[in-house]
């Protein structure tokens, strides 16, 4: 009975964030709040807070809610990839899709910083945890190209991912609050033309020449 009981609660838990991440989404963190989210769910005040304890644990749970859905969809996807230039173009792809999906709702990444950016406390620090992390993702997937020769040698992993990061910013910026139809084909261009900057030549001639060689066996 207590491990159903305790199912029940699980899955009531599971929609109440839900519904909160929905709300924190268009209100942001700080419109979120237990009122309102029991009267989405109708349920009592006490009833939401026996599942969160408070304001403050409801929002960082929002936070990780909407942080493992990102990874789902955007980072453990592009793992599949091979090291390199390849999973590094899947992980900014299924970034630039997300986004364009979120045109309606908002990047909790992006409003929350707006919102935490002068405000000390742990939703800002649990905020810049998440962030910093996806950051060091995108750094490490730039390292690894780098490492298998798809970008020079010389190429700063750091500055980069900061360069791409920018790019996602502009996206957001353009699609969510100009509505600019063609956003999402702007950063992709974008995205190539830093790769384009940074590709290590060796490499690309070399797939020049041998790409030539096959067609010259074909020809043959």
């Amino acid at each position: 009975m207590a491990s159903k009981s305790m199912r029940k609660g699980e899955q009531t838990r599971a929609t109440i964030l839900d519904v909160a991440l929905e709300l924190a989404s268009r209100e942001g963190l700080e419109g979120l709040t237990i009122g309102v989210l029991a009267e989405r769910m109708s349920m009592s005040k006490s009833g939401v807070f026996a599942h969160f304890g408070s304001r403050e644990d409801l929002q960082i749970a929002v936070l990780k809610r909407y942080n493992d859905l990102f990874e789902d969809d955007v980072f453990y996807p592009s793992l599949k990839e091979a090291r390199g230039l390849p999973r590094l173009r899947e992980f900014f792809a299924r970034w630039v899709r997300r986004v364009t999906m979120e045109i309606v709702s908002g990047c909790i990444y992006i409003s929350g910083a707006v919102e935490y950016d002068d405000r000390p406390g742990a939703i800002r620090e649990a905020l810049v945890s998440m962030v910093d992390t996806l950051q060091e993702a995108l750094r490490r997937c730039i390292q690894q190209a780098i490492d298998e020769g798809h970008l020079r040698p010389d190429t700063d992993a750091r500055q980069m991912a900061f360069e791409i990061y920018g790019l996602v910013l502009a996206l957001h910026h353009d699609a969510r609050f100009i509505r600019r139809p063609d956003s999402a084909e702007r950063a992709m261009l974008g995205f190539e033309r830093l790769i384009a900057t940074y590709r290590n030549p060796v490499v690309a001639e070399l797939k020049s020449i041998g790409q030539a060689e096959k067609s010259s066996r074909k020809a043959v």
